[in-house]
């Protein structure tokens, strides 16, 4: 393949893609004086408490980035923390009931736009993606590990 311009690149198409969808949800979140962010910590902290040293990872957030989210999140009371009765060293992040609220008006706009493209993607093209994906994913744990070795 000759890569002579950006659209080239798979990870142009990649980026591109990412920014307009990022760009959408956070316009959707500022409607509800959220950020994509807190968006999708709304969306993964389970009923029964998520160690915050999980979110980061399942973010790819960096932990100040992260810990400035979560504070802002339980100032505006939509998280508390405890400490895990079994392991003393690990912190519990739970949602409130108003956090809970707000998971459900979150996850209405996340699937109400995955519904629309399920609706307009084809299933093998739809499956197609989610094996290119997957592969990308691997070859991208793989560069990681190389360098950080």
């Amino acid at each position: 393949m000759n890569h002579t311009k950006a659209e080239d690149y798979i990870d142009f198409h990649l980026r591109h893609a990412w920014h307009k969808v990022s760009r959408m949800y956070n316009q959707k979140a500022k409607a509800h004086g959220l950020t994509m962010s807190i968006g999708f910590i709304l969306l993964i902290v389970d009923k029964d408490g998520t160690p915050s040293t999980q979110l980061g990872p399942r973010m790819g957030m960096e932990p100040t980035s992260l810990s400035r989210t979560l504070k802002t999140m339980e100032t505006r009371g939509y998280i508390y923390r405890e400490i895990d009765q079994e392991d003393k060293r690990k912190v519990l992040i739970f949602l409130t009931q108003q956090g809970v609220e707000l998971r459900k008006e979150v996850k209405k706009k996340v699937v109400d736009f995955n519904e629309k493209l399920s609706k307009s993607i084809p299933h093998k093209k739809l499956q197609a993606f989610f094996d290119v994906m997957e592969i990308l994913d691997e070859h991208a744990e793989d560069e990681l590990k190389s360098i950080i070795i």
